[in-house]
C-alpha cells in the first residue's frame, strides 16, 4: 500500500503542476485531508481495476477483425464482482478470465453486451471475496484541459499500469461499424492498452471506458494522438436493463452489416458483412449511400440516425445508392447486431 501511495502522490503532484497555477496560500488541515482522501479513493480505484483475457468462439465472425484471443481491462462497479468493460472485448466470447489487482485469476462469464453504448458486463463465475466497486462520476462537469488518470489491468505478462492524461475534448463520434456517440471523451497523451481501460478523475470516480486510439484527440482537423473513452453517463439509464435482458432496448435497432466511411459529404461503403442484410441485398464495397427511405444522408451520423429512426424491423428499408455510374433504389430487410452474433453452445 505504501508503494501505491507513493505512486499516487507523485501522479497527483504532477497533475496539480499541469493545471493553471492558483494564487499562493497557506496550507491548511483540510488540504491534507483532501490529499489523504484522494489517495484512499485512488487506491480503491486501483483495487477495482482488473485484467480480462478472452477466448472467442472458433470461427466466429468477430475473430476476423478482433482476433480469437483478446486481452484488455475491466472495472468492478457492482456487487458480486460485476465488471464493466468495452463490449467488443467480450464479443462472441467462449471463455473469459479476470485477473484481479492482487494477482488472483478467476473464471468469468459474459453478462451483457450492448451495441448501442458499446459497453459490456462480466461477472466472476465463482464466489469470491467482495471485490471493491468504484463509484461512477459525472461527465457533464468535466472541462477540456482537466487532468485525469487512466488505469489498465494486468493481462498475461502485461503489468497493471496507471498514467496521467488530459481531457482534450468532448464531441460526437461516428464509428465505421454502425455506431455513434453524441459526446465521446477524447484524451491525450494516448495509452497503448486502451481496450476497456478505465478513466478516473482525481476523486477516484469512474468517468469512461477505453475504446480506441485516435489521431485527432483535440480537434478533427488537427493531428494529436489520443484515446476515445465511452462516457459512463451512458451506462446509468440502461444498466438495470442490461442486467435483466443482456442489452438495452435501444440496441434493438436496424442493423445492415456495413462498415462505412465519410468524406466530402458522402457516405461510402468500405466493407459488407457476409450474409448480413446489406450483403443479401447486393450492396458492395465502394457503393455510395445517398439516402435512407427517401431522406438524403451526407454523413455517418445522419446515415445512422435516419436508419435507426426506422422502428419496424419486419418492414424493408430503402437505400438510395450509387453503384458505379448507376443510381439504384435498393430495398433490404434489416436485422439487429445482436442477432448476427454467435453464442457458445448451451447459451
Amino acid at each position: 500500500m505504501r508503494s501505491l501511495n507513493v505512486l499516487f502522490c507523485g501522479l497527483l503532484t504532477g497533475l496539480t503542476l499541469s493545471l493553471p497555477v492558483a494564487p499562493a496560500r497557506a496550507a491548511t488541515a483540510s488540504d491534507e485531508l483532501s490529499v489523504s482522501t484522494r489517495l484512499q479513493a485512488l487506491s480503491r480505484a486501483h483495487a477495482a481495476v482488473v485484467g480480462l483475457q478472452v477466448q472467442a468462439i472458433e470461427g466466429a465472425p468477430s475473430v476476423e477483425t478482433l482476433g480469437a484471443q483478446r486481452s484488455g481491462t475491466g472495472v468492478v462497479i457492482g456487487p458480486d464482482g460485476l465488471t464493466l468493460t468495452i463490449g467488443y472485448l467480450i464479443l462472441e466470447a467462449e471463455q473469459l478470465q479476470i485477473t484481479t489487482a492482487d494477482g488472483k485469476t478467476l473464471p468469468a462469464r459474459s453478462v451483457a453486451y450492448d451495441p448501442a453504448t458499446g459497453f459490456g458486463l462480466v461477472r466472476p463465475l465463482l464466489a469470491t471475496p467482495q471485490l471493491p466497486a468504484v463509484p461512477l462520476g459525472a461527465v457533464n462537469s468535466l472541462q477540456s484541459g482537466e487532468a485525469l488518470l487512466t488505469f489498465t489491468g494486468a493481462s498475461g505478462e502485461e503489468a497493471a499500469e496507471v498514467a496521467p492524461t488530459v481531457l482534450m475534448s468532448q464531441r460526437p463520434f461516428s464509428g465505421a461499424w454502425e455506431y455513434h456517440l453524441d459526446a465521446a471523451l477524447f484524451t491525450s497523451p494516448p495509452i497503448a492498452r486502451h481496450s476497456g481501460a478505465a478513466l478516473f478523475n482525481q476523486r477516484g470516480e469512474l468517468l469512461g471506458i477505453g475504446s480506441l486510439r485516435v489521431p485527432n484527440a483535440a480537434d478533427p482537423s488537427r493531428r494529436l494522438p489520443g484515446n476515445l473513452f465511452v462516457p459512463v453517463d451512458l451506462l446509468r439509464p440502461v444498466l438495470a436493463e442490461m442486467l435483466n435482458t443482456g442489452s438495452s432496448a435501444q440496441s434493438q435497432r436496424p442493423w445492415l452489416g456495413l462498415s462505412s466511411s465519410e468524406a466530402a459529404g458522402r457516405v461510402q461503403i468500405i466493407k459488407v458483412t457476409e450474409a448480413g442484410p446489406a450483403d443479401l441485398a447486393g450492396l458492395q464495397a465502394g457503393d455510395l449511400v445517398l439516402g435512407v427511405d427517401g431522406q438524403r444522408v451526407n454523413s455517418l451520423e445522419s446515415f445512422y440516425k435516419t436508419l435507426w429512426a426506422h422502428q419496424a424491423l419486419d418492414q424493408p428499408i430503402e437505400l438510395t445508392v450509387m453503384q458505379g455510374a448507376e443510381l439504384r433504389q435498393i430495398k433490404l430487410l434489416p436485422s439487429t447486431r445482436l442477432r448476427s452474433l454467435r453464442r457458445p453452445e448451451g447459451i
